[in-house]
């Protein structure tokens, strides 16, 4: 996106048209794609940091659970990295909240550190040929930092950019805070793909793994930068502005049961776009690797490939939502979920390049449905004055409950079954949850969210 210059914050003007009518957000273009960029760009170094834990997960269950059984580490592994997940709900009731309190620049900016500190502790913890059973518990400690801080990262980043879009574009601009994330995901990918290629296993084994945890420390300083450069989205400026003297504080249950049915949406909403996109990006690689004895740097480059076509695909995507509405473009993944999960994943056990690349593509194809749509559609489930707190717990309890526990829960059933089948079923079982969510979800696209201004671009100027 083209690089854009500080300028003053959008402005609230009367709306021209009747003097009752209510107010409009006048949004300025250059502060907008300055509000995307710095959301979707410490998105994507956030996403690095997390991801580059399930792309190495084959290595850490070397590392940080010795065992004569490869199933038994990459278990151990998974079960650290879901470990993260349980802890995202209390992240999300402590940042949502206070970023609906305190704004969500200042708590975007925490989330950052926290995240950076987290992944860069991993780097710095010995082996457990070292120092024995302390160094798989310093690195739970560490993943629970992490998966603290992530609790506001999405909800917030989400939020800022809904909130800065005008109302006929929100779609286009959300769908850029996913570019961001393949981002990070491929230079996470991209980075242990260069290594396992170039190191041999025992480098790899005894320093090579720590490279990309390490990297997190510059990284969170970068986008700590970009997020502190930020100013208060006019939404939330204009719900400040609301109030007399400081903002008061909405309870927790308000945030809950207030918003109990737009939370039980959230839920459904969040299950499929996090149990398909953790399955293809998180789970794929080490599938392919330790189920199907695939080699690991074909696997890594094949899952790269999905990823940047995702991310050619991600911003068009996100138009057309504005054009059409998220509702039929969420359904349309739903739908291919439950009709080609089976004939993807029999593609990929085929087991040759070619054959993977089309199951992998496809699933990454219908994953861009939600990917595209979501970041727009997930904001507009709730009213400004608690829209960052009650999609923080929505979210979170989610994605905790299905989407990071899906590596773990899909290794298990594997093991417990022997069914080679079950990724593509756990697939189906979650569009069917999200295809009742967006029945039930009404359209948000060109409309105002709940308790905003409309968001208008400005009128060209005339010669």
């Amino acid at each position: 996106m083209p690089t854009a210059t500080p300028v003053a914050p959008a402005t609230s003007v009367p709306a021209p048209a009747r003097p009752a009518s209510p107010e409009v957000t006048v949004t300025d273009p250059a502060l907008v794609r300055r509000a995307v960029k710095a959301a979707a760009l410490g998105n994507a170094m956030e996403w690095f940091d997390f991801g580059v834990y399930s792309y190495i997960a084959v290595t850490l269950g070397k590392v940080f659970f010795p065992s004569g059984n490869p199933t038994a580490q990459l278990l151990s592994t998974f079960g650290a990295f879901a470990a993260a997940f349980l802890v995202r709900p209390l992240g999300g009731m402590v940042f949502g909240p206070l970023g609906d309190r305190i704004g969500r620049q200042k708590v975007l900016a925490l989330t950052m550190i926290m995240m950076a500190a987290g992944t860069f502790a991993i780097g710095l913890i010995p082996s457990y040929a070292s120092i024995g059973v302390g160094a798989p518990i310093l690195l739970l400690a560490a993943r629970l930092v992490q998966g603290f801080s992530t609790g506001g990262e999405y909800a917030g980043a989400s939020t800022f950019i809904a909130e800065y879009a005008p109302d006929k574009k929100r779609g286009f601009f959300g769908s850029w805070l996913e570019f961001g994330t393949l981002a990070g995901y491929i230079g996470g990918a991209g980075l242990v793909t260069l290594m396992t290629a170039l190191l041999s296993t025992d480098d790899l084994l005894s320093w090579g793994w720590r490279i990309p945890f390490l990297i997190a420390g510059p990284m969170g300083i970068i986008g700590l930068y970009l997020r502190m450069r930020l100013e208060e989205t006019p939404a939330f400026t204009a719900e400040l502005d609301k109030a007399e003297a400081d903002r008061p504080k909405v309870p927790l249950r308000e945030m809950i049961t207030g918003q109990w049915r737009a939370l039980l949406l959230c839920v459904g909403l969040v299950l499929v776009f996090n149990v398909t996109d953790y399955m293809l990006l998180s789970y794929m690689p080490s599938y392919l690797t330790s189920e199907l004895k695939y080699d690991e740097t074909h696997g890594l480059l094949v899952v790269l490939g999905v990823m940047a076509l995702m991310m050619i695909v991600q911003p068009f995507a996100g138009a057309l939502t504005d054009r059409i509405g998220r509702r039929p473009v969420i359904a349309a993944g739903c739908a291919g979920f439950l009709a080609l999960s089976v004939p993807a994943l029999l593609l990929i056990r085929q087991g040759s390049l070619v054959a993977i690349a089309l199951g992998m593509g496809a699933l990454g194809l219908l994953l861009v449905c939600f990917t595209a749509a979501m970041p727009a559609a997930l904001p507009a489930l709730f009213p400004t004055r608690v829209r960052y707190g009650s999609l923080s717990i929505g979210f979170n309890i989610s994605v905790s409950l299905f989407g990071g526990t899906t590596p773990l829960v899909v290794t298990a059933l594997i093991g417990a079954t022997g069914n080679m089948m079950m990724p593509a079923y756990y697939m189906m079982a979650a569009a069917v949850i999200g295809g009742v969510a967006v029945w039930f979800m009404s359209e948000s696209a060109g409309r105002p969210l709940p308790g905003s201004a409309p968001a208008v671009e400005p009128v060209p100027a005339r010669d």
